[in-house]
């Protein structure tokens, strides 16, 4: 699973992927600059495949996202990660790749839902945020 987290904590993106390559992690980068645009620097960690995607989006611009491998600076995501592997650690994981997509994808939203990221101008509860939604 692919995430990325903003400086304050704010989910910017995700997604589940079967294998964690190079191919994906370029896609995940792309996908995540073209719906929120290029960041100046990007903190991940120690994973070659999340260096290589991100080599190969770098040799595709004119400017550079600067890439930093440190493993603390990456605790933010980590601790964003937390909540997602508490309510998935009791399912004993999953039938097949389709339902975990679903699920986490769920999970993710109600996620952003709870920490205020999906406010409305008429403020309505995390729940009916949800329910508006899935209906």
């Amino acid at each position: 699973m692919y995430r990325a987290v903003d400086k304050v904590g704010n989910t910017v993106d995700f997604l589940l992927r079967a294998k964690r390559d190079k191919e994906a992690a370029r896609r995940y980068f792309e996908k995540a600059i073209d719906q929120n645009g290029a960041p100046d620097t990007v903190t991940i960690d120690r994973s070659g495949a999340n260096l290589a995607g991100l080599h190969a989006v770098n040799a595709d611009r004119e400017t550079s996202i600067r890439i930093r491998q440190t493993k603390y600076l990456n605790n933010i995501v980590e601790q964003d990660h937390r909540a997602i592997k508490r309510r998935t650690r009791s399912m004993l994981g999953f039938k097949a790749f389709r339902c975990a997509r679903i699920l986490l994808s769920g999970i993710e939203l109600m996620h952003m839902i709870a920490k205020g990221q999906m406010k409305n101008a008429n403020k309505p509860s995390a729940a009916r945020q949800f329910y508006s939604l899935a209906m």
